[in-house]
């Protein structure tokens, strides 16, 4: 009677037993279920690298943003102080030996038609100069790079073209191609024939040589080293003669109307000098270098478009 008393109370304990095991294993399975899971190290890295490169791009657009509008804060300084005669003062200059910007503004306002004749006559001699003198330039360096011997040397002497004056090389072009407009643009086409033989010669030259003995061992004649390999890596030098050439154009053209010319800006600035009309002189001077400008940002974006590799590496 003892023993099954003792069985009845085991088995009760059992059953308490298993009725708690199984309550609390609801429990754990009801809390799993509601338990909101923690963030891991991972996640957390990846939401800190994102804020650091939302960051780090905040931070280059402001300084790309300041480095372009910093060019424009400083030419803006640059005509305040004008306007407020500050070179006058420190140079010792007069208001009629040096005009104010409002001055210059208010002369080519009044003259805004003759000014742009005159720029469009300047410009086509400035142009037809600069595709002139690039396009011999450009061919003189080709032929040279297929002979680099004897190309060299002859590179070498075209370079000595610069070393003439413009105010020597403009009479004898005026005493050849009289006094229209051809002699100007062959005052341009040689000073700017040179500049861009020697370096677009360099670029065709210097080609590594382990690129020339892979186009040897391919079999490549001269004709396919010099359009696969040499043009592809001289086109950077290419453009560097480009902009060259269109900064010492204007100069050019310019110069070249101070002698025997009728009209372009040139003609007008001498004439105006003479005549002591500054603020029409000082305009002449002031739409030649926004001819110049503009014209030279033309080759910037060709170049951009043309060779975006290269670009990546000089843009900051």
């Amino acid at each position: 009677m003892m023993n099954e008393r003792v069985m009845v109370s085991r088995k009760g304990e059992e059953v308490a037993t298993a009725a708690v095991s199984s309550t609390a294993s609801i429990g754990e399975s009801i809390a799993d279920s509601v338990r909101v899971p923690s963030p891991s190290s991972t996640d957390i890295d990846g939401h800190q690298g994102q804020a650091g490169q939302r960051r780090l791009g905040s931070s280059v657009r402001k300084r790309s943003i300041g480095l372009h509008l910093l060019p424009w804060l400083a030419g803006a300084l640059f005509l305040t102080l004008w306007q407020l005669r500050l070179f006058h003062q420190l140079f010792s200059l007069e208001s009629y030996q040096l005009p104010v910007p409002t001055a210059i503004a208010a002369a080519i306002r009044e003259n805004a038609e003759m000014l742009f004749r005159y720029a469009m006559y300047s410009g086509t001699e400035m142009l037809g100069g600069f595709l002139l003198g690039s396009l011999l330039g450009a061919l003189a360096a080709a032929g040279a790079s297929f002979f680099p011997t004897s190309g060299r040397a002859a590179v070498a002497v075209m370079s000595a073209l610069n070393a003439v004056p413009i105010v020597a090389l403009a009479p004898i072009m005026n005493n050849w191609f009289g006094d229209g407009i051809w002699s100007r643009i062959a005052v341009v086409a040689v000073i700017t024939m040179a500049a861009m033989a020697v370096s677009l010669f360099k670029g065709l030259t210097s080609i590594q040589p382990q690129y020339s003995d892979l186009m040897g061992g391919l079999a490549a004649s001269r004709m396919q080293v010099f359009v696969k390999l040499r043009w592809p890596h001289a086109l950077p030098s290419l453009f560097a003669g480009l902009k060259i050439n269109m900064s010492t154009s204007i100069i050019g053209a310019i110069v070249g109307e101070f002698f025997i010319a009728s009209q372009g800006l040139g003609y007008l600035l001498s004439d105006q000098i003479r005549l002591a009309n500054m603020p029409l002189a000082w305009s002449c001077i002031v739409i030649a270098a926004v001819l110049g400008i503009v014209l030279y940002e033309a080759v910037v974006l060709a170049e951009k478009r043309l060779t975006p590799w290269n670009c990546a590496h000089t843009d900051p």
